[in-house]
């Protein structure tokens, strides 16, 4: 803990001298650890768990900082408060990353065989499993570490065996044959989210199929098939036509020849064809695209997989047999070529697939796997949604979500690797029953044989992240945990994951528990560089979140990640924002070190007590306080956490910083007046706490200095210290409105000092005419001390103003400011005559430019819209210049 005698503060905030230290504090004082209080509702919220084999990038930096300004804040404002850290095992990360290592050694799993190869893996994520949690530390994230959890301990795989022998007795996990993702290189089948679709430059191959006739002989009449992929031809078992076409009407119901392979098929009519692509003819090929696999399920085709699990072709190819697959490709176009049946080649962009770990193309294939029957699922997690059990931030992504729910389609579970959870599936080799279970059996329940084998697949990692809520917080056991914590408050994350995890949260969830997993799901955006792009090592765009907190300080990082963005939408993440967040964070320290100077050596302030006696800027200020927690209390209720930092960046800097400690100066340094120091330590000490939860690090540094000089403090750190709650008493809408007049007045004289480029440090006489001169009689040594306007004096509306002068106009006061002796009437108005003539020259120029009927033909929009912005730009400055001649009159 800090001592009481602390090293006065530096003159600048220095991040990396405080930031472990403050931590290690945190930590130490079990600050992170929940209490269960049976009275309160708890907030609890789970964190997303990164890939054990994952660095920290900008997205887990963007979750976390959400999540612990979150947490942060609940903590304060006193509920029972869990943020439930973990990692995931990454099925096909972890496995190659091990693998190349392994390639490195001389060997490779297969070489070790399984059991040697999974303890292999263990021994990589005992020595890397908290590589990302000291990242995540570097963050400033609350985590109650004590209850981290992974999704291969013991307690998340005794989740996923129930959950699965559950689904399989209830008939909700089957294993069939359908199309699926499959990786040549990982050897295994894919999730989509495992999949990265990238549109690339292709070809549209026109292929010629020969029609038989009426007695099954060659005729001359040929049908048109264009194709994207060419090697797929050797397995077509059918060409469906559009019923929108009109060119192929006549060809359904006969026979086509498949080129090369000579194989005869069908022409038929199905409504899934699109008649917009190609020649709105479509080549069938269930064994190699979804979309054909359903027509062959719809007319009962045959299908047939001629692209084996290595890429290469099988012997359905036929001649092609051992061909690569884009080899075979280039083979079979020149073939079809030779034939006289290729009839054009288009280039075509189309999005192609590709493994996200290794980068290979994609293999949709048919292929023999476990999946999740989803529909019976989805449909109480459509329920929760749709009656708000459940509610999305944004709204617009609950539509989202309902429209993808409502057409689910079932789910691909099993994996062919190594490392994961296998799935609970035994067979017996003695009367081939399969059977799920819990607990490894030892005899068949069927006929009591031995002779058992586990199924050799793992499950795919989404279905243990999936039980997330619930497996983390002890359930199949009910804990009391579970019992208190669950359901939780909150699941924050990218809304490109809405499907592959949130959905599977809330299905499994509902199905385990019967409650929902969360009351609330929050989408934040994506984050792109600052030409819009998505971030991706290979346009070296990257932004390494560690490089940037060190750069510039954690506080800045936290602070530009939450107010970056609005929830839901893509935000740029620049070098100005992270120098804007750093600039902030001095910003505080240098006002904290300023209140601490004058704090230093005095004894504890008591709260100040506000009344009509007091000073019009204290109580001014004490108002736009009380207002500001009101503010910022609603925006975070409504999870507008970058609104909430935006509006807490105006009061502290503009309203606090900018304007009353700019007075509180001129208090300060004469004697005679009522002292600030209770006001600025009140209204520092609630700006630190509003701000902790954004900026955890610079704030509880500069609270643990000023606390021992506050007779209210209540706690030794200010990461416990209680919230504030708005005191009504202190809002004073007339005190504001009267200090708005004095600052109104203070900023239109340094305008027209700045405008008429008067020397700083020179005093300026004013006139100032106000509706309540007693409000500007009082502020009288304010005005004079910060618009440096001496003698001030107060006149009424009616007073003719000194010659040669400047006069704004205000809502409710009238500044003058005399300009003789200020400058040289006769030389500045030269000056201003000379620019005038060039200003209007421009005016005559745009507008002639934008009277040419040539020009406004030709030129694109974009340059006539800009020519016109020129035009109103010049012709303000046209006003400008002749209103300041005026003043010179």
């Amino acid at each position: 803990m800090y001592s009481a005698e602390l090293p006065p503060m530096a003159r600048a905030y220095e991040p990396a001298e405080v930031e472990e230290f403050l931590y290690d504090l945190w930590v130490k004082g079990g600050h992170f650890q929940p209490r269960i209080d049976t009275a309160r509702q708890p907030f609890s919220i789970i964190q997303p768990p990164p890939n054990v084999t994952g660095e920290l990038h900008l997205g887990h930096a963007l979750t976390a900082s959400i999540q612990d300004c979150l947490t942060r804040w609940h903590r304060m404002m006193g509920d029972p408060t869990l943020w439930l850290p973990g990692l995931d095992h990454a099925g096909i990360a972890t496995q190659n990353v091990v693998e190349k290592a392994l390639a490195k050694e001389g060997t490779s799993r297969q070489e070790l065989g399984r059991e040697r190869f999974v303890q292999r893996v263990w021994e990589w994520v005992a020595k890397y499993r908290h590589v990302i949690d000291e990242q995540h530390k570097r963050l400033g994230v609350s985590c109650d570490w004590e209850r981290q959890s992974f999704t291969m301990d013991e307690g998340p795989q005794r989740a996923v065996r129930t959950t699965f022998k559950r689904l399989y007795e209830d008939e909700l996990i089957y294993r069939g044959k359908r199309i699926i993702n499959w990786c040549p290189r990982c050897q295994t089948a894919l999730s989509e989210l495992e999949v990265e679709r990238r549109e690339q430059e292709g070809h549209l191959w026109y292929t010629r199929y020969p029609l038989l006739n009426e007695e099954g002989a060659p005729s001359d009449e040929h049908i048109v098939v264009a194709t994207t992929r060419p090697e797929t031809i050797v397995a077509d078992v059918a060409i469906a036509v559009s019923p929108e076409s009109e060119v192929w009407r006549g060809a359904t119901g006969r026979t086509a020849v498949v080129p090369v392979m000579g194989r005869q098929i069908p022409v038929l009519i199905d409504s899934a064809v699109d008649p917009k692509f190609g020649t709105g003819a479509l080549k069938v090929t269930p064994g190699h695209d979804p979309v054909d696999f359903e027509i062959g399920n719809r007319h009962d085709l045959p299908t047939i997989v001629a692209i084996g699990e290595d890429g290469t072709m099988n012997e359905h190819a036929g001649l092609y047999r051992g061909l690569e697959r884009m080899e075979c490709r280039r083979r079979i176009v020149a073939d079809i070529d030779r034939a006289g049946l290729l009839q054009r080649v288009k280039a075509y962009k189309n999005s192609v697939g590709h493994c996200q770990r290794c980068d290979s193309v994609v293999e949709p294939i048919l292929s023999n796997q476990w999946f999740v029957h989803m529909e019976p699922l989805a449909r109480p997690a459509i329920q929760a949604v749709a009656d708000g059990r459940i509610k999305i931030t944004p709204r617009r992504f609950a539509r989202v979500y309902l429209h993808w729910m409502e057409n689910i389609h079932d789910w691909c579970i099993s994996r062919q690797l190594w490392w994961g959870h296998r799935i609970p599936i035994w067979y017996c080799d003695s009367c081939d029953n399969q059977a799920a279970a819990v607990e490894d059996p030892t005899r068949c329940d069927r006929c009591g044989d031995n002779r058992l084998r586990q199924d050799p697949d793992v499950l795919d990692t989404w279905f243990s992240s999936g039980l997330w809520p619930h497996s983390t917080l002890g359930w199949p056991d009910d804990t009391k945990e579970l019992d208190y914590f669950y359901p939780t408050s909150v699941m924050e994350t990218g809304y490109d994951i809405l499907f592959f995890w949130v959905a599977r949260m809330i299905m499994l969830s509902l199905y385990n528990t019967g409650e929902v997993p969360f009351h609330r799901v929050y989408l934040h955006g994506l984050i792109r560089d600052n030409q819009g792009r998505k971030m991706t090592k290979s346009l070296g765009n990257v932004v390494d979140p560690l490089e940037a907190s060190r750069t510039y300080g954690t506080d800045a990082l936290r602070f530009a990640l939450i107010t970056g963005g609005t929830p839901g939408n893509d935000f740029r993440l620049t070098d100005e924002r992270l120098a804007g967040g750093r600039n902030f964070a001095n910003k505080i320290w240098n006002v904290g070190r300023f209140i601490m100077q004058h704090l230093d050596g005095q004894t504890p302030l008591v709260r100040p007590e506000i009344g009509d006696e007091t000073p019009l800027e204290d109580r001014w200020i004490m108002s736009r306080s009380q207002k500001t927690v009101t503010e910022v209390n609603k925006l975070l209720g409504r999870f507008q956490m970058g609104e909430a930092g935006h509006r807490l960046y105006d009061f502290f800097w503009s309203e606090f910083a900018d304007w009353y400690i700019e007075m509180a100066k001129v208090r300060l340094v004469n004697e005679g007046h009522p002292s600030p120091l209770p006001t600025l330590a009140y209204v520092m000490d609630l700006s630190l706490r509003l701000l902790h939860p954004f900026m955890p690090f610079v704030t509880e540094e500069i609270w643990q200095r000023l606390r021992s000089h506050l007779s209210w403090s209540d706690t030794t750190t200010l990461i416990i210290a209680p919230w504030p709650k708005p005191d009504r008493a202190l809002i004073d809408n007339e005190a504001e409105d009267k200090e708005l007049v004095v600052m109104d007045v203070i900023r239109s004289i340094r305008n027209i000092r700045a405008e008429k480029k008067v020397d700083a440090s020179r005093y300026v006489e004013a006139y100032v005419a106000a509706q309540t001169k007693s409000t500007l009689s009082d502020a009288r040594p304010l005005v004079e001390t910060l618009a440096r306007a001496r003698p001030l004096h107060l006149i009424d509306q009616s007073d003719t103003p000194p010659r040669q002068s400047v006069t704004t106009i205000l809502p409710q006061a009238q500044v003058t400011l005399p300009i003789a002796g200020l400058v040289d009437a006769a030389k500045e108005r030269s000056r201003l005559e000379q620019k005038l003539a060039e200003i209007r020259a421009k005016v005559q120029f745009s507008k002639d430019k934008l009277a040419n009927d040539q020009f406004l033909a030709k030129a694109p929009v974009e340059v006539v819209a800009k020519e016109k912005e020129r035009l109103a730009d010049a012709q303000s400055q046209v006003q400008r210049i002749e209103r300041q001649l005026d003043d010179l009159s």
